[in-house]
């Protein structure tokens, strides 16, 4: 009598169904009941309102935080915790913390118009405001002896990033589109000068005034300005080298 041998499938069927099950199982404990393949985002705009809103969210809870350790720091009967917190009461306002109100200088950066984009011969790029053009006017308002900027009525500090974002310029983490408003308080005529003596200023200037580029700029004299305190993360991300 032949011998019957067992046939591959009567073993792997089981354990092919027994992994299976795992995985369904590791799956719904690492979802935690969201699509772990979600659908890609074609919408750029809904995008940049989707990160903006969840920004807004975690600079609110970082608000609620802060003021929670203000009070919890001000009930501390302590001379040395008095004398630090005094010290850090000195610095808010060079920091950016505390606002500032006052004359000055505002500039506007935008876009080419789209007729002049429609029909120019000129690299596209000169035709869109970049990164370094608003850095440029920023650093030249630091040069005239600015003492508060603003981008976007944001607070300008020390460790603000400026970067282009696709067709917009993301600033602290939000993107913003053009036009550009970057704002400075202090002494007009030294703003001005600063200005009008930067290289990178005149170069751009220079490209505004080309009717073949035509990109955006404006400079105007304002009796009183406010930049409200800068209310974001200041803590530094950075590498390390490994060992």
């Amino acid at each position: 009598m032949a011998r019957r041998t067992r046939r591959p499938w009567r073993i792997g069927t089981p354990v092919v169904v027994l992994l299976c099950g795992g995985l369904f199982v590791v799956s719904a404990n690492n979802s935690q009941g969201t699509d772990l393949r979600p659908g890609r985002y074609t919408d750029l705009a809904s995008l940049v309102r989707n990160e903006a809103q969840d920004y807004e969210k975690l600079k609110q809870r970082v608000a609620s935080l802060n003021a929670e350790v203000a009070r919890l720091t001000d009930s501390v009967q302590d001379r040395q915790v008095s004398r630090y917190q005094d010290r850090i009461e000195k610095l808010k306002d060079p920091a950016g913390l505390a606002p500032r109100s006052g004359p000055g200088v505002t500039v506007v950066l935008s876009d080419a118009p789209e007729s002049v984009i429609n029909a120019t011969t000129q690299n596209l790029n000169f035709l869109v405001v970049h990164q370094q053009d608003i850095q440029a006017v920023v650093n030249a308002m630091w040069k005239g002896g600015a003492r508060a900027v603003t981008i976007q009525g944001q607070r300008v500090v020390s460790t603000t990033g400026i970067k282009c974002e696709g067709n917009a310029v993301q600033l602290q983490g939000v993107p913003y589109s053009q036009p550009y408003v970057i704002q400075a308080i202090g002494d007009q005529a030294d703003l001005i000068n600063s200005l009008d003596s930067d290289d990178y200023v005149q170069l751009y200037r220079a490209q505004a005034a080309d009717p073949e580029i035509s990109v955006g700029w404006s400079m105007a004299f304002e009796d009183n300005l406010t930049a409200p305190a800068y209310d974001g993360l200041l803590d530094l991300s950075y590498a390390a080298p490994l060992g």
